[in-house]
C-alpha cells in the first residue's frame, strides 16, 4: 500500500472503499459455463437428443446420445449446433445425469423417444444457435462421403457446414424469385447434342453427359445457360470451378443470363461473414443456384436438379484435410443420390472423364471437327533434333520457330509464353543426354540460382569440377527455366515490348489486347482482350518427365488450357510447343485430340490395373507402423499390396507439400490395389483397421488416403 492510501485510510475516508465495494457489486459478472442441468426436468415429448460430435477420430465415429432439458425442448430441433459435454467416466454420475468431461461443438442430428444406451446420459448443455444448418440430405451425402474415403463423419461436417456467424444468422435472407424462362442455345448450337441437353434440364430431366468444351472465353456463358435452363423447371444448380479466377467467370456469366439476386457465389475471397450469409440464404431456399470453389461441392441446395464441375483434371478440386475428398467424386455421389443431371466439362478430358463415358454412365457432349478446326489455334512443335541444330535455341534457349512467331503475333496483340514454374535456374541436367546433375556426395540435385556457383540443393557443398557420370560430358542445361529469368530474356530480345509475368505470387485476371508479352506459370494465365495472338508452351519435356502416372495427362491439359486463350486458326492464332513431336501427349496437342488421349491412357491403365480402372489408397507412416498396419488390417481377399517403398526424406526448413513426413524422418509408402466392386469394402477394412489402433493406443502415425491424386 503506497503512504497515500495509508495516509487516507487513516483520514477516516471508508466511502472510498465503500465505492470500490459497490463498483465491483455491478460489475457484469463472466458469463459461467453450460450448466449440466444437474436436477433439471427432461424434455416431456422426445427427451433423447442424438449428437454427432466435433471428434474427427475414427473410433468414435458414431452418434451419442444426450439427454435434453426441458428448458431447451423448443431450440433443441434437429439440424442445430449444440454444445455437448463429451469425456466423462461411467463413475462420473450424480442423481442419475452423467456429469463432467470437456465442452465440445456439435450438430444435433434427430430427437428420440428412447436411447439404445442403457446407463445414465449426460444433458445437453446449450444450444448454440436455432438456426437449422444440417438437414437430412447433408447428413446422408456427408456419411457418403466419409465411408468411401475411410474417414470420420465429423471431418466431412467441418468441410461441409461453415463456421457460423451470429450477425449472419440474425439478418433475413431475400424472399426467393420466380423460376426464370428456360434460355435461348446461345454458343450451345455448336455442338452436337448441345441444345438438346438444354432442352432436357429446361423439362425437369436429368441428363448426365461429359464435356469436351470448345477452346475460347464461350464456356463460362455455355455454364450460365444450362444453370439457367435448371433454373426454368424449379429446380437448382451447383457449380464447382477450381479457383477464384473461374467462379468470378462463371459469376459474371450468371449475373448476364439470370439477373441479380438468384445465385449465390461461394468462395474464400468473400471473407466469412459474408459468405456464411451467402451459404445460409442457399440453406433457407432463398436462393437456388450456387457457384463457388471446390468447399462448395457441400452446399445445401434444394431440390437439386443439376451439379456441375469444371476443369476435374485441376489439382485444387483436391481437398487438403481430411479425409481429402475430390470434389469430382462428390458431385457423382450427389447426382446419384439426388438423381440429378451431371455435367463434367472441360477443354481437356482426364481419364475419369473417359471412363464415366465408356462406361455408359454419361454421354459424350463434344463439337464436330469442322467446329474443332474453326475454334482452335494452329499447332507447332519443335523437337530436340530441331533445337540442337538451330543456332538461336543455343544461345537462347528458344528455337527460331518460336522467335518468328512471337514477332508475327506482337504485330496484332498479346503473346502468351508458358513456363513450368517461376523463378530463376532451380535444376540442372547434362546437356548432352539429359542425365540430372546430382551432389557426388549426398545425390542432391545441384542448381546455380541466380547464376551464381554450382552447388548442391541439399548438403550445400560446392560442384565447380562435376561431370557427368553416364557420358563424361562437363556441360549442363538447365532442366527447366523459370518464369523470371525468361521474362528477362524476351525483354532483351523485345525492349520495345512490355514484358508481364503471372504466377504463384501475384496472378493476373485479364490483359488488354496491346501488343505485350505474358510470361505465366501453368494455371496462372491470364485472360486477354480478344484472345492472344500466339504462344509459346516452353520446357515441354520437363513437364512429360515428371515421375507421376499422370505427367502426360496433366501436361496435355496444361497446354490445352494455355492454348484455348489463343484466337483460333482462322483469326492467325498460332501456338508453338517445345517437346518432342512424336510423343503422344504431343500429337494429341496437334490434332487437338484430348478425348483420344484419355481413351488410350484409360485403355493401358486397364491392362496395368491401375487407376481408375482399380480403386487405390496410399498407406504411409514410419516402417514398423506401415508394417504392422497392413499385417492387422483385414483387407479383403483380392487386395495386392504394392510396397511399401521408402519416400524422400524432407531436410528441416525445406519446403513441405501435403501429405509429406515430418522433416527428418523416414517414411515408407505403400498402395492397396483392389480391382473394381471392391472399393467400399477396402475403405471400410482400412478405416476399421486405423479405429481399432487409435482405441488400442492412442496416437496413431499411419496415414490413410483413398484414390491418392500423385502415386508417382
Amino acid at each position: 500500500m503506497s503512504s497515500e492510501n495509508e495516509r487516507s485510510v487513516e483520514s477516516g475516508e471508508p466511502e472510498q472503499l465503500a465505492l470500490i465495494r459497490e463498483t465491483v457489486r455491478k460489475a457484469k459478472v463472466p458469463r459461467a459455463k453450460p450448466r449440466t442441468w444437474r436436477g433439471a426436468a427432461l424434455a416431456k415429448e422426445l427427451p433423447v437428443a442424438r449428437v454427432v460430435v466435433n471428434k474427427g477420430s475414427l473410433h468414435l465415429d458414431q452418434f451419442f446420445d444426450y439427454a435434453v432439458p426441458e428448458e431447451l425442448d423448443e431450440v433443441a430441433r434437429p439440424g442445430v449446433r449444440v454444445r455437448v459435454r463429451f469425456g466423462a467416466g461411467a463413475h462420473q454420475v450424480k442423481n442419475g445425469r452423467r456429469e463432467g468431461g470437456r465442452l465440445i461443438d456439435g450438430f444435433l442430428v434427430e430427437r428420440r423417444a428412447t436411447s439404445d444406451y442403457s446407463g445414465p446420459l449426460a444433458a445437453l448443455a446449450d444450444v448454440v444457435s436455432p438456426e437449422p444448418v444440417l438437414g437430412p440430405e447433408l447428413l446422408g451425402l456427408a456419411r457418403a462421403v466419409a465411408d468411401r474415403y475411410a474417414g470420420s463423419l465429423a471431418d466431412v461436417l467441418q468441410l461441409a457446414v461453415p463456421p457460423r456467424s451470429a450477425r449472419a444468422e440474425g439478418r433475413p435472407s431475400p424472399e426467393p424469385l420466380p423460376p426464370p424462362p428456360a434460355p435461348e442455345p446461345g454458343t450451345w448450337t455448336r455442338y452436337e447434342r448441345g441444345p438438346a441437353f438444354l432442352d432436357s434440364l429446361a423439362r425437369g430431366g436429368a441428363p448426365r453427359a461429359v464435356w469436351n468444351a470448345l477452346p475460347g472465353p464461350h464456356w463460362a456463358e455455355e455454364i450460365a445457360r444450362a444453370v439457367a435452363a435448371t433454373l426454368a423447371s424449379g429446380r437448382g444448380a451447383l457449380v464447382v470451378v477450381p479457383d477464384g479466377r473461374a467462379a468470378g467467370r462463371v459469376d459474371a456469366a450468371l449475373t448476364a443470363v439470370l439477373g441479380e439476386g438468384r445465385h449465390a457465389l461461394l468462395t474464400a475471397e468473400a471473407g466469412p461473414e459474408k459468405r456464411y450469409a451467402q451459404w445460409l440464404a442457399v440453406r433457407r431456399g432463398a436462393v437456388r443456384a450456387v457457384v463457388g470453389t471446390r468447399a462448395a461441392m457441400f452446399a445445401p441446395v434444394r431440390d437439386l436438379g443439376l451439379v456441375v464441375i469444371w476443369d476435374d483434371g485441376d489439382g485444387s478440386h483436391s481437398e487438403l484435410h481430411a479425409p481429402q475428398p475430390h470434389a469430382r467424386e462428390v458431385l457423382l455421389l450427389r447426382a446419384a443420390h439426388d438423381r440429378c443431371g451431371f455435367l463434367l466439362g472441360s477443354t481437356s478430358c482426364t481419364v475419369e472423364a473417359a471412363q464415366l463415358v465408356e462406361s455408359g454412365w454419361a454421354k459424350a457432349l463434344a463439337a464436330g471437327r469442322e467446329q474443332v478446326r474453326r475454334a482452335a489455334p494452329l499447332i507447332r512443335t519443335v523437337g530436340d533434333g530441331e533445337l540442337a541444330r538451330d543456332e538461336a535455341a543455343r544461345a537462347a534457349r528458344l528455337p527460331s520457330l518460336a522467335w518468328q512467331t512471337v514477332r508475327e503475333g506482337l504485330k496484332t496483340g498479346p503473346v502468351l509464353v508458358q513456363v513450368p514454374r517461376r523463378g530463376y535456374v532451380p535444376r540442372l541436367a547434362c546437356e548432352r543426354c539429359r542425365t540430372p546433375a546430382r551432389c557426388r556426395h549426398c545425390a542432391g540435385p545441384l542448381e546455380a540460382p541466380e547464376q551464381q556457383e554450382l552447388h548442391c540443393g541439399w548438403c550445400g557443398r560446392g560442384a565447380a569440377d562435376w561431370h557427368c557420370v553416364e557420358c563424361g560430358s562437363t556441360r549442363l542445361r538447365a532442366q527447366v527455366v523459370g518464369a523470371r529469368r525468361t521474362a528477362e530474356e524476351l525483354g532483351r530480345a523485345f525492349p520495345a515490348v512490355p514484358v508481364r509475368t503471372s504466377g504463384r505470387d501475384h496472378v493476373l485476371d485479364s490483359v488488354p489486347g496491346r501488343p505485350a508479352l505474358v510470361v505465366s506459370t501453368p494455371g496462372a494465365e491470364p485472360v486477354a482482350e480478344g484472345g492472344y495472338a500466339a504462344a509459346l508452351l516452353l520446357d515441354g519435356w520437363a513437364m512429360l518427365g515428371r515421375p507421376d502416372l499422370r505427367a502426360g495427362e496433366e501436361a496435355l491439359r496444361r497446354w490445352i488450357d494455355a492454348a484455348s486463350l489463343v484466337r483460333g486458326q482462322p483469326d492467325g492464332g498460332t501456338v508453338v510447343v517445345v517437346a518432342e513431336p512424336t510423343l503422344r501427349p504431343v500429337q494429341a496437342l496437334v490434332r487437338w485430340d484430348p478425348v483420344g488421349h484419355a481413351q488410350r491412357e484409360l485403355a493401358e491403365r486397364a491392362e496395368l490395373g491401375f487407376p481408375p480402372v482399380s480403386r487405390m489408397a496410399a498407406v504411409t507412416g514410419p516402417p514398423e507402423a506401415v508394417e504392422g498396419f497392413l499385417a492387422g488390417a483385414g483387407l479383403p481377399a483380392d487386395a495386392e499390396v504394392l510396397g511399401p517403398v521408402p519416400l524422400s526424406v524432407v531436410r528441416p526448413g525445406g519446403p513441405r507439400r501435403p501429405g509429406d513426413p515430418p522433416p527428418g524422418e523416414q517414411w515408407e509408402r505403400a498402395l492397396v490395389r483392389v480391382p473394381p466392386g471392391s472399393g467400399a469394402a477396402l475403405a471400410a477394412a482400412l478405416k476399421q483397421a486405423r479405429a481399432g489402433r487409435l482405441a488400442r493406443g492412442g496416437g496413431d502415425p499411419v496415414r490413410i488416403r483413398v484414390d491418392p491424386p500423385d502415386i508417382g
